[in-house]
């Protein structure tokens, strides 16, 4: 259903037709291994190159031409999918067959994002610097509303605790002290050289012509000094720390995260097994945890798991009394144990898997749900598409389930307690 065209070495547009859709999208990212180095910069750049260009020098024009683009939009986008980054920019405009004769729209869209890309305004060597200082407030005041959503904030430190040796633990948007070292001039060198040596993937949604859109895409880098630098593949999980460790905030509620680790990742046979176990163990409100633990024992005021599948790590929230963090652990484990013995029921088998199957049945609503599924399927190794991924679903035994959960190890845990 995808059409792959490598543009250039190391650009390549995967194409999937759809004429449903009023809407077509076309995203277009440089792909880098994260590193602790890089982040802070990959994920300022595209704010930093959407504040103007020298056909749109400010915000007001790059709207202005938009608006005449019949509402078109563009904006930064910035991924992180197992050791990958995700830099560049997403575009939203209406198909051809909606604008006036003889106005087709892919061409001034894409004309428009080379612009945006390649002919950035600059002064002394590097960006303008008043877009560079005003994006800098903007990222590092996103970095710091994660310290207010305490769920969120606990979450990244058992991350950063359970993959200390591993990509996987850096944030998505890098450290906050890295993004106010950033200058103008350095940012500038570092998106000439990622622009130069980084792996380039677009991903168009809508009704043009694969090759149309390929021939569109072609005139946004013919000129372009490129050195293309081979991207690694995605690793295995590297390991980090063990044990628990404590935090103490100003806080009303406690937050303790547990990080388990399981060889099960995309590629494993038991990959199917694994997300029906997920979703049936801390998955939505017909979950375990949320059952047993919030409803029946009312020990949490939320619960809930989630699983990266890039890694073969799974993760479990709860926000508890402060007091309550070693009972709510053990019960944790205890339902985790449960589901290794096959006291699971008929009813949470089915619920997990209609769970799962509603999610993958709307992957087709929107343009931008099928690029962000088949992108990260891209990127990850495992192009699964939604209808194999439902069959899989389907095929899941409790046996299955219960095998997927023994292969589930306790690594870490995380506990943010309020002040006493």
């Amino acid at each position: 259903m995808i059409h792959t065209t490598e543009i250039f070495p190391g650009i390549t547009l995967y194409h999937f037709p759809d004429s449903r859709f009023k809407q077509s999208c076309l995203s277009l990212q440089m792909v880098r291994l994260i590193t602790k180095e890089e982040a802070a910069m990959n994920a300022l750049l595209p704010a930093v190159l959407l504040r103007g260009c020298e056909s749109a020098p400010d915000i007001r024009s790059i709207t202005l031409k938009l608006d005449d683009l019949y509402g078109a939009s563009i904006g930064a986008q910035v991924r992180r999918i197992g050791d990958y980054q995700l830099t560049g920019m997403y575009g939203s405009f209406i198909g051809d067959r909606y604008a006036m004769e003889s106005e087709g729209l892919l061409t001034p869209v894409v004309e428009f994002m080379r612009s945006l890309l390649l002919e950035p305004l600059t002064e002394n060597g590097g960006f303008r610097k008043d877009f560079v200082d005003g994006e800098k407030k903007n990222l590092i005041a996103a970095i710091q509303s994660q310290m207010n959503n305490k769920r969120a904030y606990a979450s990244a430190q058992l991350l950063k605790d359970l993959c200390a040796n591993d990509p996987f633990g850096l944030p998505r948007l890098g450290y906050e002290e890295d993004v106010a070292a950033i200058d103008p001039v350095t940012l500038y060198s570092h998106y000439r050289k990622i622009l130069k040596e980084s792996r380039i993937d677009l991903f168009y949604v809508g009704e043009q012509d694969p090759q149309v859109v390929a021939d569109a895409i072609k005139t946004i880098f013919a000129g372009v000094d490129r050195d293309y630098v081979n991207l690694p593949a995605q690793t295995p999980f590297q390991g980090g720390k063990e044990g628990k460790r404590v935090e103490t905030m100003e806080v009303a509620q406690g937050k303790l995260c547990m990080g388990f680790t399981t060889p099960i990742n995309m590629k494993h046979p038991r990959y199917h097994a694994m997300r029906v176990f997920n979703t049936l163990f801390g998955g939505g409100m017909t979950c375990k945890l949320f059952q047993n633990i919030r409803e029946k024992q009312s020990l949490c005021y939320d619960i809930g798991s989630g699983y990266y599948a890039t890694k073969g790590l799974m993760t479990v929230s709860a926000g508890i009394d402060c007091d309550k963090d070693e009972l709510v652990q053990e019960l944790i484990l205890g339902q985790l144990q449960d589901c290794c013995d096959g006291n699971i029921t008929e009813e949470e088998m089915t619920s997990a898997k209609e769970a799962l199957i509603s999610s993958l049945q709307g992957v087709h609503d929107s343009p931008s749900a099928i690029e962000g599924y088949y992108l990260t399927g891209l990127l990850s190794g495992s192009p699964e598409t939604p209808d194999d991924y439902i069959a899989g679903i389907r095929a899941v035994t409790k046996e299955d389930v219960m095998e997927a959960a023994k292969a589930v190890q306790l690594r870490c845990v995380y506990f943010l307690k309020g002040v006493q």
